[in-house]
């Protein structure tokens, strides 16, 4: 199951970073990717609804990563690590049968992978923070989210 997700996680990453990069609509680029890459039915459908969660809750995510990442203005965090973030973030949030180590450690190995050998120590600390106020605000508040 893992290395199908960890194949949907990069084709996320990839989609996102299209939507940023290249100014591609989400829709657009989710087509192309599904087209071009063999990927069965569960995973297109993890890889979907990643994509659109990250995407719709974009805003939110950033605004967790900027109060977070001190002495980081988001627009100074590198493209592709600022997609991995998002993407781990929606994973800690939205996708509660995914263990946060598992997103955590899968986000470090997208790093490790797509961008400089610093970044999979700066994407870990910036999500295990998170995880940590994620993890709180859920044992404080019962189920509510």
């Amino acid at each position: 199951m893992e290395g199908r997700r960890r194949k949907a996680r990069e084709v996320v990453l990839q989609a996102l970073y299209a939507i940023e990069v290249g100014e591609v609509e989400l829709p657009t680029i989710l087509e192309y990717l599904l087209n071009n890459n063999e990927l069965g039915e569960r995973t297109k459908s993890f890889l979907v609804e990643l994509s659109q969660k990250a995407f719709s809750h974009r805003e939110e995510i950033d605004a967790l990563i900027g109060k977070v990442a001190k002495h980081w203005e988001l627009r100074r965090i590198a493209t592709v690590d600022r997609n991995i973030l998002r993407l781990a973030i929606c994973e800690l949030l939205w996708f509660p049968d995914i263990p946060a180590k598992v997103s955590i450690n899968e986000a470090i190995e997208l790093a490790k992978k797509y961008s400089t050998k610093e970044s999979g120590r700066f994407v870990n600390g910036i999500l295990d923070s998170i995880a940590k106020q994620v993890v709180e605000k859920h044992e404080g508040k019962g189920e509510e989210q």
